[in-house]
């Protein structure tokens, strides 16, 4: 059975930065494709990157381009989001999924496995 585990996450201040952990059991992340999104209260669910199996990875976001920068280490099994100057906006819980093909164009498009999330607040 595959299980994402996140981690990292907790309360922090505008212009703070934070790193999301996403840790895979039960399978070989070097198999899949990984992404994380993020669920805002009241918002659709927003995909922000996805790292294919072939150094190949697509970005879905201009809201954290430039801010937030996604990596994997399949020897770890793990992936990871690394976020800085925070603000208000990225509060959220955030999530890691797996897919067995490529990244797709559209993240609205159907993940495999997905972990239960993180919750990241951001508040003065």
């Amino acid at each position: 059975q595959v299980q994402l585990v996140e981690s990292g996450g907790g309360s922090v201040q505008p212009g703070d930065s934070l790193r999301l952990s996403c840790i895979v059991s039960g399978s070989d992340l070097s198999e899949y494709s990984v992404a994380w999104f993020r669920e805002a209260p009241g918002k659709e669910r927003e995909g922000l990157y996805c790292l294919g199996r072939r150094d190949d990875w697509l970005s879905y976001s201009s809201a954290v381009s430039g801010r937030f920068t996604a990596s994997r280490d399949d020897a770890k099994n793990a992936a990871y989001l690394r976020m800085n100057r925070l603000n208000s906006e990225d509060t959220a819980v955030y999530r890691c999924a797996l897919r067995r093909t490529s990244c797709p164009r559209e993240p609205a498009s159907s993940f495999d496995h997905w972990g239960q999330g993180t919750q990241v607040i951001v508040s003065s």
